[in-house]
């Protein structure tokens, strides 16, 4: 483990990992750009306040304090290929690569990866035109913008007037982008398997499940997440025999 740590993002995730990794003895010194109220002056963590939408202001900044590795959470830092610049600058990085991250900020992308490896996942459809995507005749909607930027705009759609709105809002007046993607909507729960790896080897973490509905009920719009937790009661544990 390195000696100092960038931790790039300014959310409650980069808050967790700057603490996990400050725990380290082997980690002297976290940076947390641009961090939040949670990572400022907190022991061995601090903040920073280098311009990480530039990668070669970031670059220069690990070189000049010795860092010996960055972690990117931010997804759209990810997406514009700040893991590739970093690595090809010589320094070392955590986070895919601009490639790698369209799983998580291109939507028509990553569903489109879904059908081709034959992965279950929605029937769903991309659209560039709203009076297209108003005539999707799916029984329920999730209306998705695409993008980094438009992660967390996702629209549950009890209708297809909302859906149509939604679509009006994300389309015309461009507010996140000029592509829709609208899926079918499947009931039940939903969990996050979340892995490592490497290339080669996967090391995966126990499921969780997060809530993002704003309100009680699982009712309101969607948010980035009100909360999560794990283990879940839904997901048997593996039980170990001697």
């Amino acid at each position: 483990m390195a000696d100092r740590v960038l931790v790039i993002g300014s959310g409650g995730r980069e808050h967790a990992l700057a603490w996990k990794l400050a725990q380290s003895p082997h980690v002297k010194q976290v940076f947390v750009a641009p961090g939040n109220a949670g990572t400022a002056d907190n022991g061995k963590i601090s903040n920073s306040a280098v311009l990480v939408s530039n990668h070669t202001i970031v670059t220069q900044f690990c070189k000049d304090h010795n860092i010996g590795l960055v972690l990117v959470g931010q997804e759209a830092l990810l997406a514009a290929g700040i893991v590739d610049d970093l690595r090809a600058a010589g320094v070392r990085c955590f986070g895919p690569s601009a490639k790698a991250a369209q799983l998580e900020s291109n939507t028509s992308f990553a569903k489109a990866f879904l059908d081709r490896h034959g992965i279950p996942t929605a029937r769903w459809k991309a659209f560039t035109n709203a009076q297209e995507a108003c005539s999707t005749d799916f029984p329920a909607r999730v209306v998705r913008a695409r993008g980094p930027a438009a992660r967390k705009e996702v629209t549950i759609a009890a209708s297809k007037e909302e859906a149509c709105r939604a679509v009006q809002e994300i389309m015309q007046d461009r507010t996140f982008g000029d592509m829709v993607v609208i899926e079918e909507l499947l009931q039940g729960e939903e969990l996050s398997c979340l892995c490592f790896t490497d290339g080669v080897t996967v090391a995966s973490m126990p499921p969780a499940q997060a809530h993002k509905r704003l309100l009680d009920g699982d009712q309101g719009p969607n948010t980035g997440g009100m909360g999560a937790y794990c283990p879940v009661p839904q997901v048997q544990q593996p039980s170990l025999s001697l």
